[in-house]
């Protein structure tokens, strides 16, 4: 498309659509050399160097999108999530995929981060649990045929964390708005994890002198780390694989005397009760519980939890956090929020469709824990009869040492979302990986991730699609994913079955 025609097209695009869709501004960017939009939210963006229209718009009134459209056109649509409360844009992974043609868009989930209470308001809460990542995709579609005068050719969606939940939505939910999608960390059940959370915050704030700061949670993974790190053959800071690490929590306990490096008895319990699966008021395992020397968040409830407590359940600004009650406050949960559970095993739509979806977890991960996305994949396998049968269209891919999205000792940069670089290589880059299965019925048999470092490469590792984990062949150098196969993983296996 030539600059001045582009521009003209661009242009035209402000204005009211159809389907309540209003595009507030359209902006044609020229970097000269790069651009960047102010932002001060957590998705901060790359620098951008290839032209586009920048559209800024809404829907409905309230809910907010961006859609940028690069003048060198891949044909293809890259849905960007949000995670937490959202209210924010993804500029992040919209400026890295921008310069690799992809129309990018992403939406602020229909409320904004400054606004207060936003989960008393009903239609709020749909827009975030579902409707405002589906009416967004609808709406970029159309305005890229109007600007390119074609259809999209493919449209893929990445995220993680809530950008993950709301990936699995679009598989479940609205089968037709997405070629493939990637979910990280995506927190399948976010009611029950967040019922965990608040326990674990009450039982602390109850009990002060048990309170884990987060020296104690750092303390505890270094001690398990250290007793499982070697089991998979390469001491590397690395636990591969908990399922097989056994850790004695009690060797944490101070000695007579000893006041540093250890635990008090009231720390130990507390840390004994928290790992442990999670109980109802009966003393029915309502979880998994973590894995051994998965920390977690330490200190009071988080302003989100409350929020969604207070606001989006009991519509009580005044609402008394000591009144919370697991089972009692989960069904509640559950029928104010019907659809911010990302479960639903029932995806033959999107497989009929010819859907593939990638997701991807940490081991590690102290937030959206590893426990209810192997769940949920291993019921995902039940529905559709078998793991081999998923696999032809839904793969996991557990990540060793990984936090949250990223961090942890792990190698932690794959494509995913937020992590940093440009290539376009399916071997290392999970979108592309995606793209390729996708279009080339290629399905990813591994993928490789990196540990930066200011940049540089410090190590590679293999990710194994589930249930195959990476074994170390005992020849190479261990920091090379090339001395590392994918073999099945009996322990992996095993957890099919529980």
């Amino acid at each position: 498309m030539l600059a001045a025609a582009a521009a003209a097209a661009c242009a035209a695009l402000a204005g009211p659509m159809p389907a309540g869709v209003s595009v507030v501004r359209a902006t044609t960017i020229t970097p000269a050399p790069a651009w960047s939009p102010v932002t001060t939210g957590h998705y901060q963006p790359v620098p951008v160097r290839v032209p586009l229209c920048r559209v800024e718009g809404t829907i409905g009134g309230d809910i907010g999108f961006e859609l940028w459209l690069p003048i060198d056109w891949n044909g293809r649509l890259l849905g960007a999530g949000v995670g937490g409360d959202a209210g924010v844009f993804n500029y992040a992974d919209m400026s890295r995929r921008v310069a690799q043609g992809f129309a990018t868009v992403t939406t602020d989930g229909g409320h904004k981060s400054t606004q207060a209470r936003w989960m008393a308001d009903a239609k709020a809460r749909v827009d975030y649990e579902h409707r405002a990542t589906h009416l967004t995709a609808r709406a970029a579609k159309a305005i890229a045929r109007r600007y390119y005068r074609r259809d999209v050719a493919k449209s893929y969606f990445l995220g993680c964390s809530g950008g993950g939940r709301q990936a699995l939505k679009e598989m479940q939910n609205y089968p037709g708005d997405y070629d493939g999608v990637i979910a990280g960390a995506p927190g399948p059940y976010m009611p029950l994890q967040s019922v965990r959370m608040m326990w674990g915050a009450l039982l602390q704030k109850h009990d002060p002198a048990g309170a884990l700061r987060d020296g104690d949670w750092a303390l505890y993974e270094r001690r398990a780390t250290a007793a499982c790190d070697a089991k998979d053959g390469v001491a590397d800071g690395i636990v591969a694989n908990p399922l097989q690490c056994r850790f004695a929590i009690a060797t944490l306990a101070c000695r007579p005397g000893q006041a540093t490096d250890c635990l008090s008895a009231p720390k130990l319990a507390m840390l004994e009760t928290i790992v442990k699966p999670m109980p109802d008021e009966r003393g029915r395992a309502m979880d998994w519980g973590l894995y051994p020397g998965v920390r977690t968040r330490p200190g009071p409830p988080s302003p989100l939890l409350r929020a969604m407590w207070a606001d989006g359940v009991h519509a009580d600004p005044d609402w008394n956090e000591d009144r919370f009650r697991r089972t009692a406050d989960l069904a509640a949960a559950n029928r104010a929020m019907p659809e911010l559970r990302a479960d639903k095993t029932a995806i033959s739509p999107f497989l009929r469709a010819g859907g593939k979806a990638i997701l991807y977890q940490g081991w590690a991960d102290p937030s959206t824990n590893a426990g209810p996305t192997l769940r949920y994949y291993r019921d995902l396998a039940r529905a559709q009869g078998g793991i081999a049968r998923l696999r032809d269209s839904v793969r996991l891919f557990m990540v060793p040492g990984m936090y949250h999205c990223a961090g942890g000792p792990g190698a932690d940069a794959f494509g995913g979302s937020g992590h940093p670089g440009e290539s376009t290589d399916p071997a290392g880059d999970v979108v592309w990986s995606l793209i390729r299965w996708v279009e080339r019925g290629r399905a990813p048999d591994r993928l490789i991730a990196a540990k930066l470092d200011a940049g540089t490469v410090r190590f590679t590792r293999p990710l194994c699609p589930f249930p195959q984990a990476a074994r170390y062949d005992g020849i190479g150098p261990t920091d090379r994913e090339t001395s590392y196969e994918c073999k099945v993983d009996p322990d992996l296996t095993r957890l099919m079955s529980n």
